[in-house]
C-alpha cells in the first residue's frame, strides 16, 4: 500500500474537526514536514483562522517519531487534548495504519498529591502534621473546597487541577499538592503506586505526542534533570510567549515571609545552634527589606551583601543538619523534613546566586502594596540558554500568529538565541522563517485608526482629550468595544469616566473572573470590556460583540522596569539600538496581539483605534505599524466615526 500523501492526511483531519481547508494551512503543513524530515528549525507565522494546530499536528503524527508540543495557555492545551488530537488521530488511523497515542504532562504541583490529602500538611509552629480538613471549618469556603477535593480524589482518573470543576483557590490547592522539591519520591511514598503525577509521566513516556506547557519546557531546559521524555521533534505553539515564560522560570525571589517560613519549618528538625543562626540571619534580612526602595541594584549594597552571605551560610548549615538528625516525636517526619529542606534549599540557592553577582543577572527590589518588599534576580537574557538547550538535539518548530515584527523574523529570532536568518556558520543553528498569511482580508475587514490630533501621553496624569475621544468612539460603535489599557490604573480611570458619561454597560477586569467577563461581553453587543493589554491575549470573541478594539497608548515597558531597562542598556553597550531591540519589540508584540482580537472570523468587521499620536508621528511608528495586521490605515477621526456607525447599523439590521 502506498504511503498516504500529506494533503490526503490534512484533508481527512480538517474534515474530522469540522474545519475548512486553507491554503496557508497546507503551506504550513508542508514546511513543518520538511523541517522535521531534515531535522531543521522553522519559525512559522500563521494568522488567526489558519488552523495552525492541524498545520503542525498532521505532519508531526505522519512522521512517526515522538513529538512534544508546548503551549503557553491552558485553553490551547485543553483544545489540543480534548478536541484536536482525538479527532485527528481517529481520522488518520485508517490512512496511517496505526493509532498514535497522546498524553498531557504538567509540573508536579498541578496534580493532587495523595500523601498530602491523606496524611495532612506539615505544620509550621508545632510538631507533626495538621489535618487540613479539621482545621478548616466545614462551613468555610476553604473547608468546603477541601471536602469536595477529598471526594473528587476517589473519582478522578488524572488528579489534574484543571479537571476539577468548579475550580478552587490557590490556597485550597496548596493544601493538597506538592512541588517537585517537596515530593518524597515514588519509591519512598506510601502512595507512590497510585500517584497521579507519576502516572502522568508514565503515560507521557508511552505517548507519540506529549502536550505540555512553556514552563515545564523551561524547567526541562534549565534544571538539567530531564522532566520530558526523549523526543525527536519539539513544536512550540504561542511561541511569542516563550521568552517571558522561560525568564519567569529562571527568576529567583527572596521575601521576609518566605525566609521566616523556612526558619519555622526547619527549627524543630535541626540542632538549636543551626536553627538560631538561620533565625538571626532571617531577622537581619527582614530589617533590611523594611527599608528597601524599588529599583535595580547595579551593585549589591554592602549591608545587603553581608545579610545574604549570612543567610546562605546559615541555610547551608541547616541543610547539612537536616540530613543527620531524626526526631521520633515528629509524625510523618520524612514529609516534614522534605518540605523544610525544599524551603531552605530555595533560600540558599537564591542568596548564593545574588551574592555571586554574575554579570548575566539583573538584581532588583520590588514593593507590593499587599505583600511588602521582595528581592528578585533574573537573567539579563535567556537567548544563550535557549540556543544551547532548545535547538541542540532535535528539530524545533516555533509558531504563533505574531512572530514577524517590523516585517521580518529576526527580532523574535534574536530573543530565542538565533542569528539573523540565512547566517552561515558552524556554531549557530540554521533556521527558516515562513509567513503563511491569514484567510482574512484585513484591508477590507478592518481599519487601523491613529488619533493623530491627541496630545502625546505623558508618564502620569489624566488625559482629558483621550477620554473625550474614547467616549465618542464607543458611542459611534454602539458599545461593542474591547478597551486595552497600558495599566490597570488607566483601565479603572477610563471605566469610571465612561460609566458616568455613557449609557452603556462597562465591564472592568478584576471585577469578575476572566471567563465570566468574556461571556457577558460576548452575549450583549452594547457591553464594553476594559482591562490591561497584557492579560487580554487570549480573548476570542468573533462577531458583532467586538467591533472596536481601543489601545490607550503604545505599550512600551515602564522606564523603571529593572529587567527591561537592563536589557536595553546591555544592547546599547554592545553597539546595538537598545530601544528598538527591547522596548519597540516588546510594544510591537503586545500591539499585534491586541489588534488580533478584532478579526476572528471571515464575517468580522471593525476598527482598531490607537489613541497615541506617536504611532503616526514618531520615527518608530512605521516599525510598529508593520507589525500589525494589514488593516486600511487612517488618521481621519470623522471618517472613523462614520465607519463605526455604519458597522453598528449593519449589525443591528442583522439583529446582532
Amino acid at each position: 500500500m502506498t504511503k498516504p500523501s500529506l494533503p490526503e492526511l490534512l484533508h481527512a483531519a480538517v474534515t474530522a474537526v469540522g474545519g475548512v481547508e486553507r491554503p496557508g494551512q497546507v503551506t504550513m503543513a508542508e514546511a513543518v514536514a520538511e523541517a522535521v524530515d531534515d531535522n531543521a528549525h522553522l519559525l512559522v507565522q500563521a494568522g488567526t483562522g489558519t488552523g495552525k494546530s492541524l498545520g503542525y499536528l498532521v505532519p508531526a503524527l505522519a512522521h512517526g517519531e515522538r513529538v512534544v508540543v508546548a503551549t503557553a495557555t491552558l485553553a490551547l492545551q485543553r483544545q489540543l487534548v480534548e478536541r484536536d488530537l482525538p479527532r485527528t488521530v481517529d481520522a488518520l488511523h485508517p490512512l496511517l495504519r496505526r493509532r498514535p497515542e497522546f498524553a498531557m504532562l504538567k509540573g508536579r504541583s498541578n496534580y493532587l498529591c495523595l500523601h498530602r490529602l491523606h496524611e495532612g500538611v506539615p505544620q509550621e509552629e508545632e510538631d507533626g502534621l495538621f489535618d487540613q480538613f479539621e482545621a478548616a471549618a466545614p462551613t468555610s469556603k476553604l473547608g468546603q473546597d477541601l471536602l469536595r477535593m477529598r471526594d473528587w480524589a476517589d473519582e478522578t482518573e488524572t488528579g489534574d487541577r484543571d479537571d476539577l470543576t468548579p475550580g478552587v483557590s490557590d490556597r485550597a490547592w496548596a493544601q493538597v499538592s506538592v512541588s517537585s522539591r517537596e515530593c518524597l519520591g515514588a519509591t519512598k511514598c506510601a502512595y507512590g503506586a497510585e500517584c497521579f503525577a507519576e502516572a502522568a509521566r508514565e503515560r507521557a513516556k508511552l505517548a507519540d505526542v506529549v502536550v505540555t506547557n512553556h514552563a515545564l519546557l523551561a524547567i526541562d531546559a534549565i534544571e538539567g534533570a530531564p522532566v520530558l521524555p526523549q523526543h525527536e521533534v519539539l513544536i512550540v505553539d504561542e511561541a511569542h510567549e516563550l521568552v517571558s515564560r522561560v525568564t519567569g522560570v529562571a527568576t529567583g525571589e527572596l521575601t521576609p515571609g518566605q525566609v521566616n517560613r523556612a526558619v519555622r519549618r526547619a527549627a524543630k528538625l535541626v540542632n538549636e545552634k543551626a536553627a538560631d543562626s538561620l533565625q538571626t540571619a532571617a531577622e537581619t534580612f527582614e530589617r533590611l527589606m523594611e527599608l528597601a526602595l524599588p529599583g535595580r541594584l547595579e551593585e549589591l549594597p554592602e549591608d545587603l551583601g553581608y545579610a545574604l552571605m549570612a543567610l546562605r551560610d546559615a541555610a547551608r548549615t541547616v541543610i547539612s543538619a537536616l540530613g543527620s538528625t531524626r526526631d521520633k516525636s515528629v509524625q510523618d517526619e520524612d514529609a516534614v523534613r522534605k518540605q523544610a529542606l525544599a524551603s531552605v534549599e530555595n533560600i540558599h540557592d537564591v542568596a548564593e546566586r545574588i551574592t555571586q553577582g554574575s554579570e548575566y543577572d539583573v538584581v532588583w527590589y520590588e514593593r507590593h502594596d499587599r505583600f511588602g518588599a521582595s528581592l528578585r534576580v533574573a537573567p539579563l537574557s535567556v537567548s544563550g540558554l535557549l540556543r544551547e538547550k532548545l535547538f541542540a538535539e532535535r528539530s524545533v518548530v516555533l509558531t504563533s500568529a505574531t512572530l514577524k515584527l517590523g516585517g521580518d523574523f529576526n527580532g523574535v529570532g534574536a530573543s530565542l538565541g538565533l542569528a539573523p536568518e540565512g547566517t552561515e556558520s558552524e556554531d549557530v543553528p540554521q533556521w527558516k522563517g515562513l509567513d503563511v498569511g491569514s484567510p482574512f482580508d484585513y484591508p477590507k475587514q478592518g481599519i487601523l485608526y491613529v488619533a493623530r490630533h491627541l496630545a502625546a501621553p505623558g508618564r502620569e496624569g489624566s488625559r482629558g482629550d483621550m477620554m473625550d475621544e474614547l467616549a465618542d468612539l464607543v458611542e459611534a460603535a454602539g458599545g461593542r468595544t474591547l478597551g486595552l489599557f497600558s495599566s490597570m490604573r488607566a483601565a479603572q480611570a477610563a471605566a469610571e469616566e465612561l460609566r458616568g458619561r455613557l449609557d452603556k454597560p462597562i465591564l472592568l477586569q478584576g471585577e469578575e473572573t476572566l471567563g465570566e467577563l468574556i461571556k457577558t461581553f460576548a452575549a450583549d453587543p452594547e457591553t464594553c470590556l476594559f482591562g490591561t493589554l497584557s492579560l487580554w491575549q487570549g480573548v476570542d470573541v468573533p462577531g458583532a460583540s467586538c467591533q472596536l478594539v481601543v489601545m490607550d497608548r503604545i505599550p512600551f515597558p515602564r522606564p523603571d522596569d529593572p529587567l527591561m531597562s537592563a536589557r536595553q542598556k546591555a544592547v546599547e553597550e554592545g553597539g546595538g539600538n537598545g530601544f528598538m531591540a527591547v522596548a519597540a519589540t516588546h510594544a510591537a508584540l503586545l500591539m499585534a496581539q491586541g489588534a488580533g482580537r478584532l478579526v476572528r472570523a471571515t464575517g468580522d468587521r471593525g476598527v482598531v483605534a490607537v489613541l497615541d499620536p506617536r504611532l503616526a508621528n514618531a520615527r518608530y511608528g512605521s516599525y510598529l505599524r508593520a507589525s500589525l495586521p494589514d488593516f486600511w490605515y487612517t488618521t481621519d477621526r470623522n471618517q472613523v466615526r462614520r465607519s463605526l456607525a455604519t458597522i453598528d447599523a449593519a449589525a443591528k439590521a442583522d439583529g446582532k
